[in-house]
C-alpha cells in the first residue's frame, strides 16, 4: 500500500502597516520584523522566514511561516508618510518655539487638555514633557546669554550682547542636535502636527490617505484569506480614516477576504478631542458599527505613551447603540514579559511603545507574530475573548460634532 505525504494547508494574507509619526524611512520596520520574530517564533516553537520584496512598488517584505499545520505565507506592505513627517520636522529653532506657543494654546484654550487629563496620566505627562524640557533648554539659554553678557560687557560694552547672544543659540543648537536622546523636538513637532488644523485633515495627508485605501481595495479584490491593516502609535487613527474611506466606497466585501484592523498604542484621543476633528470623530463611529470588519486595539498600562485600555470610540463621545468594535485588549506588559526583562525595559518610554511589534518572553493571548503569521483571521483568534474589565468606555470629549 503506497502512503501519500499530507501537505499543509495554504493560508495567505496581505498586512499593511501604517506607522506613527515617524521620520525614518519602513526599512527599519522590516528589520525590526525580522530580528523580533526570530526571538519571537524560537521562544513559542513555530518557524517564521523574512524576504525582502524586489523590484518597484511600494516598501515591503515577505513572511513565511509553518503553524498547527499550516503553511502561511504573509506580504507586509508598509503605507509610508515619512516624507509628510519630514516635512514637518523640518523647522529651526524659533519656529519649534512658536509652535509650542500655539500648540500649547490650542489644546489649552479648547479645553482639550483638560479633557485628556481626566483619561491615562501617562500619555498627558508625554505630552507635557517636551514642553518642559524645551522650556527648560530656553531657559539654560538665557542664562548663559546673561552671564557671557555679563563677562563680556567688561571689556566690550554694548557690544556684549552680540556674542553673547550667539553663545545662547549655540546651546540650544547643542540641544536640538542631542534630541536623539531627549526626543523634545520630536515629540513637540509629533503633537503640533495634529494640532495646527485643530485637528483637521491637511491636504497632502488626505491624498495620501486616499492612496492608502486604493492600495487596501486592490488587495481585498485578490485571492487572500485576509486583509489585516494594522496602525501603530499615531498610525491608529489614519488608520481609521482609511478603513472608514473604503468601507465608505460601498464595493461589495462578501465573498472578499477578512477585513481586519489592529490598532496598537494607539493615541487617538490626541486627536479627536479638537474641534475640527469631525471627519475622525465619524470615521470612528462608521468603523465601529461596521459588520465588514473586525476591530482589535491593544495597549499596556505599562506603556506611559498610549491612552490605555481607553475606547477611542466611547471617550470621544461618538459611540452608538449599535457598537461592535473595537474590542479592547492588554498587552499585559508586566504579566507578557518576565521580571527581568520588565525590568530592564520599565523606564524606557520610547522602547515601551515599541513593544507590541516586538517578541515577549512570556507570551500571551497578543502574539504580534501569530496574529501577522498565523493560520487564524483576526476574528478567528479573538472571537471568544471578552473586553477587558479595566477599560474606559465613558465619553469625556468635550467635542462630539461629526463631518456630515
Amino acid at each position: 500500500m503506497s502512503s501519500q505525504k499530507r501537505h499543509p494547508q495554504i493560508f495567505r494574507r496581505r498586512v499593511f502597516y501604517i506607522p506613527g509619526y515617524d521620520p525614518f524611512p519602513p526599512r527599519r520596520y522590516r528589520e525590526l520584523y525580522r530580528a523580533e520574530g526570530r526571538a519571537q517564533a524560537e521562544i513559542s516553537g513555530y518557524s517564521v522566514s523574512i524576504a525582502g520584496r524586489t523590484g518597484p512598488g511600494p516598501y515591503g517584505w515577505h513572511v513565511t511561516s509553518l503553524q498547527e499545520n499550516t503553511e502561511i505565507q504573509t506580504e507586509f506592505e508598509v503605507l509610508a508618510w515619512s516624507d509628510i513627517v519630514q516635512g514637518s520636522m523640518a523647522q529651526s529653532v524659533p519656529a519649534t518655539y512658536l509652535r509650542l506657543a500655539r500648540t500649547a494654546w490650542v489644546y489649552i484654550s479648547t479645553g482639550a487638555l483638560q479633557r485628556l487629563m481626566r483619561l491615562r496620566k501617562g500619555p498627558v505627562i508625554a505630552a507635557l514633557y517636551p514642553v518642559g524640557m524645551l522650556l527648560l533648554q530656553l531657559a539654560v539659554a538665557v542664562l548663559v546669554l546673561l552671564g557671557c553678557h555679563a563677562l563680556l560687557s567688561l571689556v566690550m560694552g554694548a557690544l556684549s550682547w552680540v556674542p553673547a547672544v550667539a553663545v545662547a543659540y549655540a546651546i540650544l543648537l547643542l540641544f536640538r542636535r542631542l534630541d536623539n536622546r531627549l526626543f523634545a523636538y520630536y515629540l513637540m513637532l509629533d503633537y503640533a502636527h495634529s494640532a495646527h488644523l485643530y485637528g483637521a485633515v491637511s491636504p497632502d495627508l488626505d491624498d495620501r490617505l486616499s492612496q492608502f485605501a486604493d492600495r487596501i481595495e486592490q488587495a481585498l479584490a485578490e485571492s487572500l484569506d485576509e486583509v489585516l491593516v494594522v496602525g501603530h502609535s499615531s498610525g491608529a487613527h489614519l488608520g481609521v480614516m482609511v478603513l472608514a474611506d473604503v468601507l465608505q466606497r460601498k464595493r461589495a466585501l462578501a465573498h472578499k477576504p477578512s477585513l481586519s484592523f489592529l490598532t496598537l498604542g494607539q493615541v487617538v484621543p490626541m486627536v479627536s478631542f479638537l474641534p475640527k476633528a469631525q471627519r475622525l470623530r465619524g470615521d470612528l463611529q462608521l468603523v465601529s458599527v461596521s459588520p465588514d470588519v473586525t476591530w482589535v486595539d491593544v495597549s499596556a498600562p505599562g506603556d506611559g505613551c498610549t491612552f490605555a485600555l481607553c475606547d477611542p470610540v466611547g471617550v470621544s463621545g461618538v459611540a452608538s447603540p449599535d457598537q461592535r468594535w473595537p474590542l479592547i485588549l492588554s498587552a499585559a506588559f508586566t504579566q507578557t514579559l518576565s521580571p527581568d526583562r520588565w525590568k530592564a525595559l520599565r523606564w524606557r518610554f520610547f522602547r515601551l511603545h515599541f513593544q507590541y511589534l516586538c517578541a515577549f518572553d512570556q507570551p500571551g493571548d497578543y502574539d504580534y507574530f501569530r496574529i501577522t503569521a498565523g493560520p487564524k483571521t483576526l476574528r478567528q483568534r479573538f472571537e471568544a475573548r471578552a473586553p477587558s474589565r479595566s477599560r474606559i468606555t465613558n465619553a469625556v470629549s468635550k467635542y462630539t460634532s461629526v463631518q456630515a
